[in-house]
C-alpha cells in the first residue's frame, strides 16, 4: 500500500498546486522515476533512444490576471480578483495582489525574449475580459486594450512565435460578477459577445482559441467552496449551474467562429479542462468506485458532452447526483438537465483539447471522495492514456503543467527533476499512439498564483518581486527545458553551468 507523507500541503481540492511528496512502498522509500519507464537501474530511468516528434509543438504559459499587473491603466475594468483582494485581503496568504504581478502589460517585449531564449515557438497566454470590455457587455469596448493585445500578439509573431489564445482564465469582470455571474444564463451571450470581438479583432493572426480555462476548477473553487473569486459560497448547487454556463458558453463561442470566422480564418477552437489523476487508496470495491466518480465528475462533466457521439452528462454523475438529492430533500436533482436541444448544441465543439495536469491523487471513499495530492509521472501518463482510450484519441495540446517551488533561487533540481519525469510519461504516451501535438510548461515566469499569492513559484524565470522593474533570470529548469525543447530527447545526465551542483 502506499502511504503519503506530504511536507507541503494545500487547502484547495484538486487545486494540483503541490511541491514535494515522499512517498513510501512497503517502508522502502520510491522515486516515481524508478517506474517511470520499464528497465531502470538505481531510480533513474533508462535512456530513451526515441525523440519528441519533429513537428512536436513546445511553448510556455501565463495568464492575464496572473502575470499582466496594470489593474487600472488605460481604461481597464474591474475583475473579480481586483474586488476580491481589495475587499477580501486576507484571502490571500501573503496579502498580496495582481495589480502588478509580473509586469507583463509593460514588459512584454521581455516575455517575447525569454520565450525565444527557451527556443520554444508557441505561447499560451490570456486575454483579460474587463480589459477588452471594461463593463462585461458589449456597450463598450476599450480600444486601448485592443491595441495592447495586438502589440502583443505582433510582437509574438514578429519573433516567430505563434499564440495560443485563452478567451477566459477566470477574470471575470466585477459588474458581471453583480449581475450573478457564471450563475446567470444570460452570461452565455455576454461570453459569446466577448469572445466574437476577439475573434474579429485579433483572428486574422490568432489561429488557435481557447475558450474557458479548467471549468471544473473554476466553478468549484469559485461557486461552489467559495476559496477563489467570485467566492459564491453554494456546494452542490452553484458549482453544477456554473459549469452548465460554461459548456454553453463556450459551445456557443464555437459555433460562432465555426459560422462566422472560420471560413476566412482557417483557425481552431478548443476548451482547456485538467485532472488530477486518481489512484486508489486501496484494493477495496469503495475505493475503486471513488476513482471511478473521481474522473467522472472531474473530467466527464466536462469532456462527455463535448468530446462523446452522445453527448450529455456520464451517467454516473447523473445518476450520483439525482441520488443525492432526493436523499437531501430536494425535489428534484441538483444538477439541472440538458435538454435535447443543448446536447445536440454542445456535443462536437471543440477542434481539439486542451489539458492541464500537475499531479496525482491518492482517493478513498468516504461520504463522497477524499484525496491527497503528490507528484507522480505515471499519473500524467495513464491520463493522455485515459483520454486516448476513452474519447477516441482527440488532438490533445498539454496546455499547463509544471511544479511549484517556495524557496527563491536559480538552482531548482525539484523542477529539473519533475519536467523530465512528466515528459518521459508524455513521450511514452505518443509513442503508444496518444495524439498529443503540444506541451505548454506552467509557467514561464513566477507570477500571481491566486490565494497562494507569491509564496508558491512555477516560473521557469524567476520574477524578483521586490525590483519595480520585476526582473526575470532563468532558472537551472528553464536551461534544461530549453535543451530539451532543441534536441526533443530527455537526457537525465544534462547538466549545464553556472547551474551545476
Amino acid at each position: 500500500m502506499i502511504e503519503i507523507h506530504p511536507q507541503f500541503s494545500s487547502s484547495y481540492p484538486n487545486s494540483a498546486k503541490i511541491i514535494v511528496i515522499i512517498i513510501t512502498y512497503n517502508n522502502e522509500r520510491f522515486n516515481p522515476s524508478s517506474v517511470l519507464i520499464a528497465g531502470t537501474t538505481e531510480g533513474k530511468p533508462k535512456q530513451r533512444l526515441s525523440k519528441f516528434p519533429e513537428d512536436f509543438e513546445f511553448g510556455s504559459a501565463t495568464a492575464a490576471y496572473q502575470a499582466e499587473g496594470a489593474w487600472n491603466v488605460d481604461g481597464k475594468g474591474l475583475s473579480i480578483w481586483d474586488h476580491l483582494v481589495r475587499t477580501k485581503p486576507e484571502q490571500i496568504f501573503d496579502n498580496t495582489t495582481g495589480d502588478v504581478a509580473a509586469n507583463s502589460y509593460f514588459l512584454h517585449k521581455r516575455d517575447t525574449e525569454m520565450l525565444k531564449e527557451l527556443g520554444v515557438k508557441n505561447y499560451r497566454m490570456s486575454i483579460s475580459w474587463p480589459r477588452i470590455l471594461p463593463n462585461g457587455d458589449a456597450s463598450q469596448v476599450n480600444p486601448l486594450g485592443i491595441a495592447h493585445y495586438n502589440a502583443v500578439i505582433d510582437e509574438l509573431l514578429a519573433n516567430g512565435i505563434t499564440p495560443f489564445v485563452t478567451i477566459y482564465h477566470w477574470d471575470l469582470p466585477q459588474h458581471l460578477s453583480e449581475k450573478g455571474g457564471w450563475l446567470n444564463d444570460e452570461i452565455v451571450d455576454w461570453f459569446s459577445d466577448y469572445a466574437r470581438i476577439l475573434y474579429e479583432n485579433f483572428g486574422d493572426r490568432v489561429k488557435n482559441w481557447l475558450t474557458v480555462n479548467e471549468p471544473w476548477v473554476h466553478c468549484y473553487l469559485g461557486y461552489g467552496s467559495a476559496l477563489h473569486a467570485p467566492q459564491v459560497k453554494s456546494p452542490g448547487v452553484g458549482y453544477y449551474e456554473c459549469g452548465r454556463n460554461m459548456l454553453l458558453a463556450h459551445a456557443k463561442a464555437y459555433r460562432i467562429y465555426d459560422e462566422e470566422f472560420r471560413p476566412s480564418q482557417g483557425g481552431e477552437v478548443g476548451i482547456v479542462l485538467s485532472l488530477d489523476w486518481p489512484i486508489a487508496e486501496s484494493d477495496s470495491e469503495d475505493d475503486k468506485d471513488a476513482v471511478k466518480d473521481y474522473i467522472a465528475f472531474g473530467l466527464g462533466h466536462f469532456m462527455d458532452p463535448i468530446f462523446t457521439k452522445t453527448g450529455n452528462y456520464p451517467q454516473r454523475v447523473i445518476e450520483r447526483v439525482e441520488k443525492a438529492s432526493i436523499q437531501q430533500g430536494f425535489n428534484a436533482s441538483r444538477l439541472r438537465p440538458l435538454t435535447e436541444w443543448e446536447i445536440d448544441y454542445i456535443k462536437g465543439t471543440s477542434d481539439f483539447l486542451g489539458l492541464n495536469h500537475y499531479s496525482s491523487k491518492i482517493v478513498y471513499r468516504n461520504e463522497s471522495v477524499v484525496g491527497q495530492n503528490e507528484e507522480y509521472a505515471p499519473g500524467f501518463y495513464s491520463l493522455i492514456k485515459y483520454v486516448q482510450e476513452t474519447y477516441n484519441n482527440p488532438k490533445v495540446y498539454i496546455t499547463e503543467n509544471g511544479c511549484s517551488v517556495t524557496e527563491t533561487g536559480l538552482v531548482d533540481p525539484i523542477k529539473v527533476q519533475y519536467y523530465r519525469n512528466y515528459l518521459s510519461a508524455l513521450l511514452q504516451a505518443i509513442e503508444e499512439g496518444a495524439n498529443v501535438k503540444g506541451y505548454f510548461a506552467w509557467s514561464l515566469m513566477d507570477s500571481f498564483e491566486w490565494n497562494f499569492g507569491y509564496t508558491i513559484k512555477f516560473g521557469l524565470y524567476e520574477t524578483d518581486m521586490n525590483d519595480p522593474d520585476r526582473k526575470r533570470t532563468a532558472r537551472k529548469s528553464a536551461l534544461v527545458y530549453k535543451e530539451i525543447v532543441r534536441s526533443k530527447v530527455i537526457d537525465y545526465e544534462y547538466d549545464i553551468d553556472p547551474y551545476s551542483q
